[in-house]
């Protein structure tokens, strides 16, 4: 029986059948695998930047300790508490995990290549969209709908501002990260993520007579952008210090309150899936996605076969690491800094970046001014006006006293307060009177 052959580079597509299962399967074994890690990666580091050791008994380093608990999770007993909405209580946690799993079908992971011991190529991507990068956020919306339908069934008051605590989380940290990733399609043309990659092949800049080569990364080219998507990603991932809808100190665990055993489980697998997605996202759109970085790319053979694979996850992981610093050194900041954060500093800059971005665009097409040096000022003034912002401000004078005699209005401002405390110059008695 011989094998059917795919196009060389055909683009996605035109795999026979066996081919789109193996990629299926590998993706699948692959975000499984990584979530193990990535959780044995993190108590690992986390431990040593808190100098501690960490696990290193369960297989080599402590490697399986992962497994060992998720092999716990699965034996445990499985409780349903009482007055819960049986169905939706358990098809949550389903809704969360397995958009996870999906948002991965589009993500490049290299070139075309010649599977070993057959005569097929194939692109390593699952599939691809002319809307790829509008297709992954509507995906992970839909996991907002498990998190607020888990604490709502589960019957419980912590579950359920658990719930709502983190769909306005992350609804309102999606809008921001949606706004960042405008200018990365007007500058790319596109909005799938293979055209994206090839968008970010090179980059020249001609100053002073000369044409200087520099990375074709959007994260130098729309600095801003990509400032602003890492801080959404965070955000929306529900990652320290942003983890406040499972703020034990106020609301137990949130909206996995009532869940146990396997259901659990599955909640942090699809956190944990979900970093890698928007770590794999971010990688694709502002890092050159799968080609080598400068200067590994003056080789010619650093984006050939399955090299490309090796810088990827070298981004991919590098992402991975930010998370779990920021976890180790960042306290959890108040929910009311976290949300004025988002809708009034994020999004307005995100709003006005893309005014000056669409602009440069539109002056470099009707001009000869180079669009590159616009974008560069335009970039200079934006971090100004930033910077501008954490400025602290002249305090504000303190209104006058109340004046001798006037009856004290504990309600006056709106809040009761307490009365002022008498200064020790106006004590009504003396010690000797008080002593009678």
């Amino acid at each position: 029986m011989t094998l059917p052959l795919a196009v060389p580079d055909a683009g996605v597509g035109h795999d026979p059948w066996w081919v789109i299962l193996i990629k299926v399967l590998f993706i699948f074994v692959f975000l499984v695998v990584l979530t193990l890690f990535n959780i044995w990666w993190e108590r690992r580091v986390v431990a040593r930047m808190q100098h501690r050791i960490g696990p290193n008994v369960h297989g080599p380093q402590g490697l399986l300790q992962s497994l060992a608990d998720g092999v716990k999770l699965m034996l445990k007993e499985d409780l349903m508490p009482k007055g819960v909405d049986r169905l939706v209580f358990v098809l949550a946690p389903a809704i969360v995990a397995v958009p996870a799993f999906l948002t991965f079908a589009v993500i490049p992971f290299g070139p075309t290549v010649k599977i070993p011991f057959t005569d097929t190529y194939t692109r390593l991507q699952l599939t691809d969209l002319p809307v790829s990068v509008l297709y992954v956020m509507a995906i992970a919306s839909i996991g907002i709908y498990g998190i607020v339908l888990g604490g709502w069934s589960s019957n419980s008051t912590y579950s359920l501002l658990g719930g709502l605590r983190s769909s306005a989380q992350m609804i309102s940290y999606e809008v921001a990260m949606g706004l960042a990733l405008v200018t990365v399609f007007l500058f790319a043309g596109s909005l799938s993520t293979s055209e994206i990659v090839a968008a970010q092949s090179h980059q020249t800049v001609h100053w002073f007579g000369t044409d200087i080569p520099l990375p074709g990364w959007y994260a130098f080219l729309l600095f801003p952008s990509f400032v602003i998507y890492v801080i959404s990603m965070v955000g929306e991932t529900n990652r320290a210090p942003f983890d406040l809808p499972e703020a034990e100190g106020e609301l137990v665990a949130g909206f996995l309150t009532e869940y146990s055993s396997i259901k659990y489980a599955m909640f942090f697998l699809a956190e944990y899936i979900n970093m890698a997605t928007v770590s794999a996202l971010a990688t694709t759109l502002f890092l050159g996605g799968w080609r080598a970085p400068w200067p590994i790319s003056i080789w010619d053979g650093a984006n050939d076969g399955f090299w490309p694979v090796l810088w990827f996850m070298g981004k991919l992981m590098g992402f991975i690491f930010f998370y779990i610093w920021l976890r180790g050194t960042l306290p959890r900041l108040r929910y009311d800094q976290f949300m004025k954060f988002g809708w009034k500093v994020l999004i307005p800059i995100s709003l006005a970046w893309i005014l000056l971005v669409a602009t440069v665009r539109a002056v470099g097409r009707e001009t000869n001014f180079s669009r590159t040096t616009l974008l560069v000022a335009a970039a200079i003034v934006l971090v100004i006006a930033v910077i501008s912002m954490f400025v602290p401000q002249k305090p504000k004078e303190e209104p006058a006293e109340v004046a001798d005699g006037k009856e004290f209005d504990a309600f006056a401002g709106g809040f009761p307060v307490p009365p002022p405390i008498p200064s020790q110059q106006t004590e009504p008695t003396s010690k000797a009177g008080s002593r009678g």
